[in-house]
């Protein structure tokens, strides 16, 4: 397996950050298949063929379902010591690698490069959610707020924290609010 990290200029932890919801909203369906998952991989630019397997989907949605808890936390204090239980069961220390030369030089915390895909997933989606929790003083995200969605964001923008998933969920909850009051 070939990992690679995000095509945006400085593998971004917001990109990283963006994959890693995107990679979660497939894995957190109820049959994710092999397909979606390989397709949200390779659009964040991993290079085919991928080889995942049936077994690898599943290690990537137990891990989805992991970090899903950073993005329930109640607060700041709640998602960093997700974060920290994460961290402190799979990461490994600190390295630099370019996947031999494949890849631009960018930082790793799992044990190697051609490690499980569910361990990667979850160690490189903490160092991303880490760094936007250190840089912002607050989670990195959420989970949609509309009672018929509930799926993981992250929340880029700066003012106030964002409630839901998409401007569609938005709408959806503020027609609904308006109906309900008649």
């Amino acid at each position: 397996m070939m990992v690679g990290e995000d095509r945006i200029p400085g593998g971004s932890a917001r990109a990283a950050a963006q994959r890693a919801v995107e990679l979660m909203d497939v894995l957190l369906r109820e049959r994710p298949t092999v397909e979606l998952v390989t397709d949200v991989l390779v659009t964040h630019g991993e290079k085919e063929p991928l080889g995942l397997t049936a077994a690898d989907v599943g290690e990537l949605r137990a891990a989805a379902h992991a970090l899903r808890a950073v993005f329930a936390a109640e607060g700041v204090a709640e998602a960093a010591a997700v974060l920290n239980d994460l961290l402190a069961a799979n990461a490994a220390p600190p390295r630099l690698t370019s996947h031999g030369g494949e890849h631009p030089w960018h930082l790793h915390i799992d044990a190697d490069d051609d490690g499980p895909w569910g361990r990667w997933l979850v160690t490189s989606s903490c160092l991303a959610f880490a760094v936007l929790l250190t840089d912002r003083q607050r989670p990195p995200g959420g989970l949609c707020a509309s009672e018929s969605c509930g799926r993981p964001f992250v929340d880029l923008g700066g003012g106030s924290p964002r409630r839901y998933c998409s401007t569609r969920c938005a709408t959806r909850e503020r027609v609904a609010a308006h109906r309900k009051r008649g």
